[in-house]
C-alpha cells in the first residue's frame, strides 16, 4: 500500500560540476531519523547508489552530498544520517545534543520505523513533537516511512496504524521496502526535495516583495496632484497683478 503519490515529474540525477561563472546551486538539507537498525542508512545508500547494504547502521552521523535536478533547477542536496540511539520514556524523547542540532540544521526530515519493530514505531510521535518545538512554525516537510515492507510474516505494525499516526501528525505516510523498491525510496527523497524547494522560492519571493516600495494608492496620488495645483496658482497670482 503505498497512500503517498508521486506524479513522476523530478529528476533527481547527478549534473555535471558547475562552471566558476555560474550561480551555485541551492543547497536542499535534509536529515533521516529512526531507531537504530530500522534501515536508515540503507535508505539513503540505495538511493544515492541504487545498491542495497542490507541493516547496516553507523554509530556515528555521517553526511552525504549529491549534486541533483530537480524539475529543471540544480540544487546541492545533503543528507544528514543519524545514529539510532534515540530513547523514549513515556512520550518524552531524550534527544543527544547531536540530533537536536541535527534537526535545527536540516529543513525537511525522513522519520523512518520499521514494520518489524513496535518500538521504534512508537518513537516516532516524540521525534516529530521535537521537530515542531525545533521548528515551531511547522514548516519543515515531514515524511513517515514503515521500511522493511517486504518482511510481512515479522510484521508488528499494521499499514493503518502508520496511516493514522501520519494523519494525528499532519504528515505524509509511505510503507517502502528499501530491499525491494529502488522506487519508493526515491519517492520520499523526490517529494521533500520538492516541498523544500518550495519553501526556498516562497521565501525568495518575500524578501524580493520587501525590498519594492510599496505603490501610492490611486487616491493619495490625486490628492497631491490636486495640491501642488492649488500651491501653483497661487505662487502665479501676485505676478498677474501686477
Amino acid at each position: 500500500m503505498r497512500p503517498l503519490s508521486m506524479s513522476g515529474n523530478f529528476l533527481l540525477a547527478p549534473i555535471p560540476e558547475a562552471s566558476s561563472d555560474c550561480l551555485l546551486p541551492k543547497d536542499i538539507k535534509l536529515a533521516v531519523l529512526g531507531s537504530g537498525r530500522v534501515g536508515k542508512s540503507a535508505m539513503i545508500v540505495r538511493f544515492l547508489t541504487k545498491r542495497f547494504i542490507g541493516d547496516y547502521e553507523p554509530n556515528t552521523d555521517k553526511l552525504y552530498s549529491r549534486l541533483v535536478c530537480v524539475e529543471g533547477d540544480q540544487l546541492s542536496l545533503q543528507i544528514q544520517d543519524t545514529p539510532g540511539c534515540v530513547q523514549v520514556q513515556g512520550s518524552l524523547l531524550q534527544a543527544a545534543d547531536s540530533l537536536s542540532k541535527c534537526m535545527q540544521w536540516a529543513e525537511g526530515f525522513v522519520l523512518v520505523y520499521s514494520i518489524t519493530d513496535y518500538s521504534s514505531y512508537q518513537s516516532i510521535r516524540p521525534l516529530h513533537q521535537h521537530i515542531r518545538r525545533v521548528h515551531p512554525d511547522a514548516k519543515a516537510p515531514v515524511i513517515i516511512v514503515g521500511n522493511k515492507g517486504d518482511l510481512l510474516h515479522a510484521r508488528q505494525v499494521p499499514t493503518q496504524d502508520g496511516l493514522q499516526l501520519a494523519s494525528e501528525l499532519g504528515s505524509l505516510f509511505l510503507e517502502i521496502s528499501t530491499s525491494e523498491n529502488y522506487e519508493d525510496v526515491c519517492d520520499v527523497f523526490q517529494h521533500l526535495c520538492k516541498e523544500v524547494s518550495k519553501l526556498h522560492s516562497l521565501g525568495g519571493e518575500r524578501r524580493r516583495s520587501s525590498a519594492i516600495p510599496r505603490p501610492r494608492s490611486p487616491h493619495m496620488q490625486d490628492l497631491k496632484r490636486r495640491f501642488k495645483q492649488a500651491l501653483s496658482s497661487k505662487v502665479k497670482s501676485p505676478s498677474a497683478l501686477g
